[in-house]
């Protein structure tokens, strides 16, 4: 019987050889990366059937790399694993299409099961968080601050890319855009957080996971 194909995502390699050691008996792994954009380019060129990846990437986090796959294809499954116990990491990692969510420390007694329920269509969330994500859903526990959810996908990637130092001129070239459309996304997004110094934005970005720095 033909293993399921898994293509890892993770931006520490430590953690990339223990998740090798920890699927190679199961499962065939067809890749690993180590940054978002690396991502999306070797989802698109391996079609592997799961994705696991971690959230908390350079360049482009684990959410906006699996949105961009997606598009493109529908099919493959993601289940993260992440260091982030928090249900907002979890409901915006279900949100951009994941079947699975998975914390590190778990991952010896909950990733491979976790695997196995997307491959088969359903969800997988670890029992630590189940019960603070429903009531995240529910409304229970709204954030007090402006939520990352209210940014578009362009200036969430813009954002991480500002926290980990780059400048306009730089992000412009990796975006396909100009520096003045950068620094239009920089003022939106400021405006919409409520954000006044580029070290709140740094804050801001790790706090949400939207960058590894």
């Amino acid at each position: 019987m033909k293993k399921p194909r898994i293509l890892l995502a993770d931006d520490h390699k430590i953690v990339l050889e223990g998740l090798k050691n920890l699927l190679e008996p199961e499962f065939e792994l067809v890749g690993t990366v180590e940054d978002g954009r690396a991502l999306v380019a070797q989802a698109a060129k391996l079609r592997p059937d799961v994705i696991v990846a971690d959230i908390s990437m350079p360049g482009l986090n684990g959410i906006e790399a699996v949105r961009k796959i997606k598009k493109n294809d529908e099919s493959v499954r993601v289940v993260f694993l992440t260091m982030h116990p928090d249900p907002t990491y979890a409901a915006g990692a279900f949100g951009a299409g994941a079947s699975g969510f998975v914390l590190k420390h778990s991952a010896s007694s909950e990733l491979i099961t976790a695997i196995k329920e997307a491959i088969q269509g359903r969800t997988y969330i670890t029992p630590l968080i189940a019960g603070d994500l429903i009531r995240t859903y529910q409304g229970k526990d709204s954030p007090a601050v402006p939520s990352a959810a209210e940014l578009s996908s362009r200036q969430k990637e813009v954002l991480q890319l500002l926290a980990e130092g780059k400048s306009a001129k730089e992000i412009g070239s990796l975006l396909s855009i100009s520096a003045r459309t950068v620094e239009f996304h920089k003022y939106r997004i400021m405006e919409q957080l409520n954000i006044k110094s580029s070290a709140e934005l740094v804050q801001y970005a790790m706090k949400h996971g939207l960058t590894s720095v």
